[in-house]
């Protein structure tokens, strides 16, 4: 007997790591738009999966530590958003740090540079900002770069010394920092001048 549409979706949730974000969009090479619609119904009736916005559901977690399921992952969720939208999006900030692991603090804020429109979400309490920016070609064809430049922008020049481009350095491989060195050109020469230190860094390590 084939399984029903719902059961087949969840099937493929189920392959997906726990507190996967996902929408519609996600599952519309295979299924109707309405039994899609159903199915998420359906199943965040039985709890199976939560919503996080209108149109946005997770695939839950539940912390025997905490007692509580966990919230959906931020940047899972403006990923999400980013495939239903059809936008390119990239961390901005202290957003970009905490993607690199170099800041261990839990920003209250993500904030991402997106090709689409500038909005906000509230998920739980944390808010997620998209901002519109036109990038270069050259920029947009290398999504390392634009997270190092941003990282390094959240950091400031002060605070972009030798230890920071070291911790930058672990972040990409040598070849990878050739890469960025080249589709960072036209950034700022105090930018520029910590990626090629970042680059000798991970050269030497």
């Amino acid at each position: 007997m084939e399984k029903s549409a719902k059961n087949r979706i969840f099937d493929l949730i189920k392959k997906r790591d726990k507190r996967w974000v996902f929408s519609a969009i996600d599952f519309s090479m295979d299924f109707k738009r309405w039994e899609i619609d159903q199915s998420f119904i359906s199943l965040e009736k039985e709890g199976l999966i939560k919503r996080v916005i209108p149109g946005l559901y997770y695939y839950p977690e539940y912390s025997k530590l905490l007692e509580k399921m966990i919230a959906p992952d931020i940047q899972q969720a403006a990923n999400a958003l980013a495939r239903k939208y059809e936008w390119k999006i990239f961390p901005e900030g202290n957003t970009a740090l905490n993607y690199l692991g170099l800041s261990t603090q839990i920003p209250a804020k993500y904030i991402y540079i997106s090709s689409g429109r500038s909005c906000k979400y509230k998920i739980g309490n944390i808010d997620l900002e998209f901002k519109h920016r036109v990038l270069t070609e050259t920029m947009m064809n290398n999504e390392n770069a634009i997270l190092v430049v941003q990282a390094i922008k959240s950091i400031g020049q002060i605070h972009a010394d030798n230890d920071f481009a070291n911790q930058l350095a672990m972040c990409f491989s040598f070849d990878e920092w050739i890469k960025i060195e080249k589709a960072s050109h036209k950034v700022a020469a105090w930018i520029l001048d910590v990626i090629r230190k970042a680059k000798e860094f991970a050269n030497n390590g």
